[in-house]
């Protein structure tokens, strides 16, 4: 970001409203439905081991963390982070949120190649990220010469390289719903109405993704559009 108003500041509001929509809307399910217990007292720890055992999957470590909506699952340490509220509590959302950080153990498992594929380019993304603002900024001052441009244009080429990350993540982050919905439905953790309940937590949580393509996209317009303009 420039430490200066310019109008294609503009161009990144629409991301910034549907980011600030998808959070109060997966804040407002997780809040909802971490108050509906599951009728059969199972915890998201629990709901995830059951999952896991059910599938075959063994080796898998489950630790508890702190924080809210934390919850993850590391395929380089084959490791499971859920939340204290997750992996304690007998919640419709705890469940789902463990279900769905165990969907993710079993695409690992499976060998799932885009969750694969995103594992491999991460510290690529990552290293873009960092280093496309900083190039396109320094050749934005730089002007029309021939090095500003080039720096703003390598700038823009790390930018979209970062967005592939984006781009992978979302069909990931919906299978690994979408295993979670099947093996909670298959495996009898939670009652049909509990489900539902589950779907709306996790489609919560599937927007934020959505929001942050978004913002990344709208990101890479004001990029084009400053480049444009010193043509």
């Amino acid at each position: 970001m420039f430490y200066f108003w310019d109008w294609t500041m503009l161009l990144l509001i629409p991301g910034l409203i549907i980011s600030a929509i998808a959070q109060a809307k997966i804040k407002s399910a997780y809040s909802r439905y971490n108050e509906v217990p599951t009728a059969n007292g199972v915890t998201g720890a629990q709901a995830a081991r059951e999952i896991m055992q059910d599938a075959g999957l063994y080796g898998v470590d489950i630790v508890t963390i702190g924080g809210e909506l934390t919850d993850n699952y590391n395929p380089k340490d084959k490791k499971m982070s859920l939340s204290r509220a997750v992996a304690n509590r007998a919640s419709v959302a705890a469940v789902g949120i463990a279900a769905h950080e165990t969907g993710h153990a079993l695409q690992d498992f499976d060998g799932y190649l885009p969750m694969r594929f995103r594992n491999f380019i991460v510290p690529i993304c990552g290293f873009a990220s960092n280093a496309s603002w900083p190039l396109f900024i320094v050749g934005f001052f730089f002007g029309n010469s021939q090095l500003g441009i080039t720096l703003m244009d390598v700038g823009i080429g790390l930018f979209c390289v970062a967005l592939v990350f984006y781009l992978v993540t979302l069909p990931v982050e919906y299978n690994a719903s979408r295993r979670a919905m099947a093996a909670l439905s298959s495996n009898g953790i939670v009652s049909e109405d509990e489900l539902a309940g589950v779907k709306r937590v996790l489609n919560a949580a599937a927007l934020t993704y959505v929001a942050s393509m978004l913002a990344a996209f709208l990101n890479l317009l004001r990029l084009l559009v400053l480049r444009g303009n010193r043509r």
